[in-house]
């Protein structure tokens, strides 16, 4: 099967066996476009903050952290992230967080990453936004120059906080600019958040040089993804789990070339699909969509970025060719610069001659 018409992503040869590609899967450079901040916070980190503001409603302890975050749907989903978020309380905890995300990432292989970030949620509790910048900025130089992780940033919009938020989020984006900022994003629920409200602020970043890059069709219908790429003007679509209901929307993503960032666990945890087999990954593949992996919220969803390749490969039938097409696609939907997606490309390049020889 052709994972959106990039390559051969054929179905079999090379290496046998499940634990033979999960080794392949391991040692691929990757890149990840569609990863949250603050639900990339390990349980060790969790448990750290939650025993230093032990105010909070969430676990001290790593282990009860599992049981936490089962969520029963996405309103339940949202309930916890929040919690979550507010542990963060001043910018050395917005450091700290950072910093170990990126330690996390090197340890998958993952050279370059696009983390979604809400800094409304934590300038609203406190944290004066140019140290909340600082903070974010500080840990990326680190991150690159200590463990080879190239981090940009998503700044987003949480929409179930309202149009106070969109103001503010925006206002942080263009006029606090951070270095790391490629991009501008919307998030939260869905339903009841509509879409069209958010483009005048949309409109304004993207003149500001960001690329929008909203969540849609999650939770919703593909209705939802129209607006995003009408009202919003998206470059990528957050998850995009509805397109297959709608054959018009798939061939306009096939024809504009428009990414998808798909995260199979996440959609499984938040009830947005009901198992796994029935993930339409499958449908957008054979379509010819673009599809990205990623892995969202990893340590809420008890995932990583290797986990869902594995699982990519598994729905989609994909060797280890097939696998570095799908890690391809995300440097080619990323926002990179040249300098490091050629290098990306390369060492996939490398990393599958090495592996077929």
């Amino acid at each position: 099967m052709s994972v959106s018409g990039t390559g051969s992503g054929s179905v079999s040869g090379g290496r046998s066996g499940s634990g033979d590609l999960s080794a392949f899967i391991a040692g691929l450079p990757k890149a990840e476009l569609h990863v949250h901040h603050v639900g990339s916070a390990s349980p060790r980190i969790v448990a750290e903050l939650a025993a230093r503001h032990p105010d909070s409603s969430v676990p001290a302890d790593a282990d009860a952290l599992a049981e936490y975050f089962t969520f029963r749907d996405f309103a339940h989903f949202i309930e916890v992230y929040l919690s979550v978020v507010d542990l963060i309380r001043d910018a050395g905890d917005v450091r700290l967080l950072t910093y170990e995300i990126a330690r996390d990432m090197a340890r998958q292989n993952i050279r370059y990453a696009e983390l979604t970030v809400t800094p409304y949620s934590s300038t609203r509790r406190g944290i004066p936004a140019e140290a909340f910048m600082e903070a974010i900025e500080d840990a990326r130089r680190a991150a690159s120059a200590e463990l080879g992780v190239t981090l940009r940033w998503c700044f987003d919009i949480p929409g179930e906080a309202g149009l106070e938020s969109a103001e503010e989020t925006c206002r942080m984006a263009c006029e606090l600019r951070p270095e790391g900022l490629v991009s501008f994003g919307l998030g939260g629920p869905e339903i009841g958040v509509p879409r069209p409200r958010f483009k005048p602020y949309f409109d304004r970043a993207i003149a500001e040089g960001l690329h929008s890059v909203p969540h849609a069709g999650e939770t919703t219908g593909p209705e939802t993804i129209w607006d995003a790429l009408t009202s919003l003007r998206a470059e990528r679509i957050g998850h995009g789990t509805s397109a297959t209901r709608d054959a018009r929307l798939l061939e306009h993503l096939v024809e504009r070339r428009i990414p998808l960032e798909v995260c199979p666990t996440s959609n499984l945890a938040t009830r947005a699909v009901a198992a796994l087999e029935e993930h339409p990954v499958v449908e957008m593949a054979k379509a010819g969509v673009l599809v990205t992996i990623n892995s969202d919220d990893p340590p809420m969803f008890g995932t990583d970025l290797c986990a869902e390749y594995g699982i990519a490969a598994r729905l989609l039938g994909l060797d280890a060719a097939g696998v570095a097409d799908l890690a391809r696609n995300a440097v080619t939907a990323s926002f990179a610069p040249d300098r490091v997606r050629a290098e990306l490309l390369a060492g996939i390049d490398a990393h599958l001659a090495a592996w077929s020889s």
